[in-house]
């Protein structure tokens, strides 16, 4: 592929969402129930400290509020910040959504005290199920190891909830075929619309036998789909350029804006796999996200194995740098928090850290606080001289040499 002409000299964009690594309370948190959270300085703290020299010298530790070790500046080769969320939630789609230009008043409707007989009932109906069990806020690991059995015995799928706006169904690939767990997902998506429009259906397979069940990587999201005006369409349809999609960004998108895409098993899968798109000849967009700083660990208030993803992830970093070309910007935010030492097993309202590196950039930049997630995308679109988001502010003019 040519390599289109701008102003900026960056071709190509390495996006990573380290999925719910916040960086502390903002204004509006207590709004949310969340007083006093940091997912990053409270793991820092659990750990007594963390082993991450790459993350703290692309500046994380001198972002403004942060409580991470300090570097000089003469050590920091990044620019670095932190954004505030605009729009109403705390939530995977609404955080993603809003860092591609997209804007959320109004958040997406949760049931906690699980769904009404209507939603189920139509489901059941068209999806020609025996029944469901559970259909209330639930840990995914517990419910399963709590009904398994029962679900193993009935082939009636495991249907909950969180404080997020989801509706997961969760079931035996043994019991429910994969292929047939999503037909059933793809149909409670259907009757999943209006005021009761939830913002993902999720697959939620699992293996294993009584007392010992697991979930696998065959997860997949069913999103609503967003509008088109965000910054994925704007490369790859007004511009023609490559949209590359690593870990449940294109599930988060509903396809929308994407020209590729890969699922991924894990962390280290989900860096492996940007390596990959990041050595082939391409150009635009990589948009990955790591998911089980989230997943695996935030929501399982797991702060031990929370650190231990992080010095995981800051250790597989020297990989990405060196295969970074000369007119690459790598990006490095996350789209809310999910505190480890936190009560609850919810996401939490916080600051987001924006890391901003390459060649093309200037060092030691402080980038203080913006207003919104969408400075990325509204940066990105100032890069390749694209339609500008709807929110947002370019921070090009800051971080360019």
């Amino acid at each position: 592929m040519g390599k289109i002409r701008n102003k900026s000299g960056i071709n190509r964009v390495i996006w990573i969402v380290l999925d719910s690594v916040g960086i502390g309370e903002t204004p509006d948190s207590k709004d949310f129930g969340d007083v006093g959270v940091d997912t990053l300085g409270h793991t820092w703290e659990a750990n007594n400290g963390l082993k991450i020299p790459n993350l703290l010298k692309l500046g994380l530790g001198n972002i403004d509020g942060a409580n991470l070790k300090r570097l000089e500046d003469k050590d920091i080769i990044g620019a670095y910040g932190k954004l505030q969320e605009k729009s109403a939630g705390k939530d995977t789609t609404i955080g993603h959504w809003e860092m591609a230009g997209i804007y959320s008043p109004n958040p997406f409707p949760t049931f906690p005290n699980g769904f009404n007989d209507e939603i189920n009932n139509e489901i059941i109906k068209r999806a020609k199920l025996p029944g469901i069990l559970c259909n209330e806020p639930a840990s995914g690991t517990e419910v399963i190891n709590r009904l398994g059995d029962e679900h193993v015995k009935t082939g009636k799928p495991i249907i909950y909830t969180s404080a997020d706006s989801v509706y997961q169904i969760a079931a035996h690939e043994d019991v429910i075929s994969v292929k047939r767990l999503y037909e059933i997902c793809e149909i409670a998506r259907e009757v999943l619309q209006g005021d009761v429009a939830v913002a993902r259906v999720i697959a939620r397979p699992f293996v294993g036998t009584s007392g010992n069940y697991i979930r696998t990587s065959n997860r997949h999201d069913f999103s609503l789909v967003p509008t088109k005006d965000n910054i994925l369409n704007r490369l790859r349809d007004d511009l023609g350029l490559d949209v590359l999609a690593v870990g449940k960004i294109e599930d988060i998108f509903a396809k929308e804006g994407i020209s590729r895409a890969v699922h991924t098993k894990d962390n280290m899968d989900g860096v492996d796999k940007t390596l990959d798109y990041m050595r082939e000849d391409n150009q635009g967009l990589i948009y990955t996200n790591l998911v089980e700083f989230d997943s695996a660990w935030g929501h399982r208030r797991d702060a031990k194995a929370y650190g231990k993803g992080l010095e995981d992830f800051d250790s597989r970093l020297p990989e990405i740098f060196s295969a970074m070309r000369e007119d690459d910007m790598l990006v490095i935010t996350a789209d809310h928090g999910c505190d480890p030492t936190y009560s609850g097993t919810d996401h939490t309202r916080e600051y987001v850290p924006v890391l901003m590196y390459g060649k093309a950039l200037k060092e030691n930049v402080n980038l203080h606080t913006g207003t919104s997630y969408a400075d990325i995308a509204q940066t990105i679109a100032d890069i390749f001289n694209t339609r500008p988001t709807l929110i947002g502010n370019s921070r090009l003019g800051e971080i360019l040499k």
